[in-house]
């Protein structure tokens, strides 16, 4: 399995913009390309799937074990030629003192070499122990490359190499000069998805031409292959999947507002017997026949006039909800679902199954890893409720949930995080689960089967 890692010294070096073109340039010279992305992250995995062609899977150590990590990258690199697994934040950046979430962790875990991005503004000599010390710190990891990024130019770049091949072993795989033009359009929480950038598959070809003419491909693919064989590993201790039960149809919201999902989590709902039916909710004016509902996460207030207009669309959602059909939605949905979005002194119209208001705000109000403990209301259960260990989610919103009644019900307690109110998450009316938390379908919280198997309880009860 030809495998490396892309990292960063630190946040905001280009990293992603690195990682996009070389997927695209792999892709364009024939490598069967399988993009992974470190920890919990929507945006980058779409750029990453467009410019390799095959869905982007996420790594994320602080969610899943070891053992389930490796299982994720030895099952996804079937028929793939070279997996590429783009890192977040810095190297050695992780939650705890030991780094045990960290990139480097992951490398270690995966026996993948690492491509260090170095944005090298402002730097010359000095670039040199900076590499050195990102390679010393941690024994486990090996740097196998340095790919130097936002070079000012050809006497920049000859300085910066000079420095690396005097005063270190590691080699210098491409140089990418400033460019402008090769930057993605940001906004509140990161790059703007790619399922909303117009023109995003010439945007990545052009990266992709950009960065194969400045990094030295055949260099790069050498390091892949220089990974040893994925470590063995027992068995994760996973409970045995059971077998689909009677088929499903699940509506899923899939358009420009709404695009964040995990493809595995996808994959599962599939797997669990779901049949899941698209609609684009700016243009379909009625939902899918369907047995359950599913909106995920996105950027409903960025397209909060379109919903808005959408009025036979959101009378149909909010009769559905209303009646009983089984409804899970994140985040974004969430905020779909209630009265109306507030923000930048506007205001629209929503769904209005969710008696509340949504107000958007400067500054993030939940940001991070969340743990949540599930109530004895919670729709679809993962246990008996004596589980020890709370589920392991996150959440990223800069929207707050007001007016909601005083005797609303919720499926989590908050131990970690904010949730709606920094004790609750989880909003529950009849059928509906509603919450700001993201989850994944992982080895200790399936989530995916249990909500399909509480569409099929629902159906059958009906």
């Amino acid at each position: 399995m030809n495998r490396l890692l892309v990292s960063a010294a630190h946040k905001s070096s280009g990293k992603t913009m690195v990682c996009i073109g070389l997927a695209a340039a792999l892709r364009a010279r024939g490598e069967t390309v399988q993009p992974f992305k470190k920890g919990p992250d929507y945006i980058d995995p779409l750029w990453l799937g467009l410019a390799a062609g095959r869905p982007c899977y996420n790594l994320d150590p602080y969610v899943t074990g070891e053992r389930e990590i490796r299982a994720e990258l030895a099952r996804r690199m079937q028929g793939a030629s070279i997996g590429i697994v783009e890192g977040n934040k810095g190297l050695h950046d992780g939650m705890d003192l030991e780094g045990s979430n960290s990139n480097a962790a992951v490398a270690a875990m995966l026996g993948a070499p690492v491509v260090l991005v170095v944005d090298a503004r402002g730097m010359t000599r000095g670039v040199a122990p900076l590499v050195l010390g990102f390679q010393a710190f941690d024994p486990r990891v090996r740097i196998a490359g340095v790919i130097l990024n936002r070079v000012g130019g050809a006497r920049h770049e000859a300085k910066l190499r000079a420095a690396i091949e005097r005063y270190t072993p590691i080699p210098v795989l491409g140089a990418v000069h400033e460019d402008e033009s090769l930057a993605i359009a940001e906004r509140h929480l990161g790059l703007v998805p790619s399922n909303e950038a117009e023109g995003a598959r010439a945007r990545v070809d052009e990266i992709g031409a950009r960065i194969a003419g400045q990094v030295d491909l055949d260099a790069l693919v050498a390091v892949a292959r220089s990974a040893g064989p994925l470590a063995s590993m027992p068995p994760a201790d996973a409970a045995p999947r059971p077998a689909p039960g009677a088929r499903v149809r699940v509506a899923i919201a899939r358009d420009s507002a709404f695009g964040f999902y995990y493809p595995g989590d996808l994959e599962a709902l599939r797997e669990a017997g779901a049949e899941l039916v698209a609609f684009d909710a700016l243009r379909d004016r009625r939902l899918p026949q369907a047995d359950g509902l599913f909106i995920g996460g996105g950027f409903p207030e960025t397209h909060m006039e379109a919903l808005a207009a959408n009025e036979e669309l959101r009378a149909a959602v909010r009769a559905a909800v209303e009646g009983g059909l089984p409804t899970y939605a994140e985040c974004g949905g969430l905020m779909y679902l209630a009265r109306g979005i507030e923000w930048n002194g506007r205001r629209a119209p929503m769904a209005g199954a969710i008696p509340a208001d949504i107000v958007m705000h400067r500054r993030p109000v939940g940001r991070g890893y969340v743990h949540l403990r599930e109530t004895a209301r919670c729709p679809w259960p993962r246990g008996d409720g004596t589980r020890a260990e709370p589920i392991r989610a996150h959440e990223f919103h800069y929207s707050s949930v007001e007016n909601l009644p005083g005797d609303t019900e919720f499926a989590y307690e908050v131990e970690r995080g904010h949730g709606i109110d920094g004790r609750h998450d989880g909003i529950v009316q009849r059928n509906l689960l509603a919450s700001y938390a993201h989850l994944r379908t992982v080895d200790d919280n399936p989530w995916a089967p249990r909500f399909v198997d509480f569409i099929r309880r629902c159906k059958h009860a009906a």
